[in-house]
């Protein structure tokens, strides 16, 4: 019998098609759908007969567990207790998206998704105590996964050996008769696979390259705060040494170990590019164990904006300065304290930076509660 075939545009909102696909996958069928990579093929974890169909179709090995499928990224605590840290970063940043990460998950019996869920289920998503979630950012793909009150896997929609399909025709050419539906949204997104990253504790593997490159891993990897003054020789310098000094307090490592645990700090000025760290502003840190005897002005620019989690500006002009550059940037910069201004020591006496430095620090205490790292 030839597959059954519904067409819905790439947002999804053909409400028939999703009902339709959902109810497929409910009673146990197989059904292939768009994702913005390549289309897959997704079954019931949890039902015996669509993943001993899903296996056969794949010719995958009957102890060989497939991707699990989320509509997003708040789903994945279902799957893995306590993610957080590097796997936490990874989900925050790159979900929903063309990333597929494998996590370890020592106890899968402990997950939420396996209560009232056999052993049998557990096969289907777990494979030596890790598990492959991915978050589609594809409309016709959120809403199925929404729609089935059930875990969903799905594998690539194509024969083994034979190229991952982008598109529904392509689906048709290797599983026509094979499968029970097939959503046809057109050609997908990026008609690439997806990346694929292993997460073991505080490190990470690039298993697959796919739509991501290593350079785009490294950036998901990495949570980058950046502190915006004038000229980057005593606020936003002091800001950032500050910060480093208290987020290593809170992840238990030297300053100097920051970059290996995921965290970037810098500083920049809107006028920035000229001279060092201000002689004050260098005694004023020395005393709290901060040495910004190497610093070197750095000249704010768009890249720095676009790559940093987090922007903290002294001044409303400086927010301002940085919204101007990256409109895209504006939910994510904040001034440091909040509807206050931090003034300029410039100019003023060794006090003067003293009062600076505590005006700096009582900001941060408050905003680096903010800071997910």
């Amino acid at each position: 019998m030839a597959t059954a075939v519904v067409k819905s545009d790439p947002q999804g909102t053909c409400a028939d098609a999703i009902r339709e696909a959902s109810e497929v996958l409910e009673r146990g069928g197989l059904v292939a759908f768009p994702t913005e990579t390549v289309y897959g093929l997704g079954a019931r974890a949890d039902h015996a007969g669509a993943m001993g169909r899903l296996r056969a179709v794949k010719s995958r090995e009957p102890n060989k567990a497939f991707t699990v499928h989320i509509a997003s990224r708040e789903d994945a605590a279902r799957f893995v207790p306590g993610i957080g840290g590097l796997a936490g970063r990874f989900v925050r940043k790159g979900w929903p998206g063309p990333l597929t990460l494998v996590m370890t998950v020592d106890d899968p019996s402990s997950a939420p998704v396996m209560v009232g869920r056999n052993g049998a289920a557990a096969e289907a998503m777990y494979y030596d105590h890790t598990i492959g979630l991915r978050c589609p950012d594809d409309g016709v793909a959120q809403r199925l996964l929404r729609a089935v009150d059930a875990p969903i896997v799905a594998a690539s929609a194509n024969l083994a050996g034979n190229p991952p399909p982008r598109s529904g025709a392509e689906v048709l050419r290797d599983l026509d008769g094979r499968i029970d539906l097939l959503i046809d949204s057109g050609r997908t997104k990026y008609a690439k696979a997806s990346t694929i990253v292993r997460v073991t504790g505080c490190s990470y593997e690039v298993v697959r390259e796919g739509v991501y490159d290593a350079g785009i891993v490294e950036r998901l990897s990495t949570v980058r705060l950046l502190f915006v003054c004038t000229g980057n020789t005593c606020r936003s310098p002091m800001a950032a040494g500050l910060a480093g000094q208290m987020l290593a307090e809170r992840l238990g490592c030297m300053p100097s170990e920051l970059r290996a645990c995921g965290v970037v700090v810098q500083s920049a000025g809107t006028s920035g590019g000229t001279g060092g760290a201000s002689p004050h502003a260098i005694k004023v840190m020395a005393k709290r164990g901060i040495d910004l005897s190497d610093h070197l002005s750095t000249a704010l620019s768009a890249e720095m904006i676009q790559q940093s989690d987090y922007i903290f500006a002294m001044m409303r002009t400086h927010r301002d300065t940085i919204v101007q550059m990256v409109p895209a940037a504006e939910p994510r910069v904040l001034l440091l304290l909040g509807n206050d201004d931090v003034r300029d020591p410039m100019g003023g006496a060794e006090e003067d930076y003293e009062r600076c430095a505590q005006t700096v620090e009582r900001g941060l205490r408050t905003r680096l509660q903010e800071v997910i790292v």
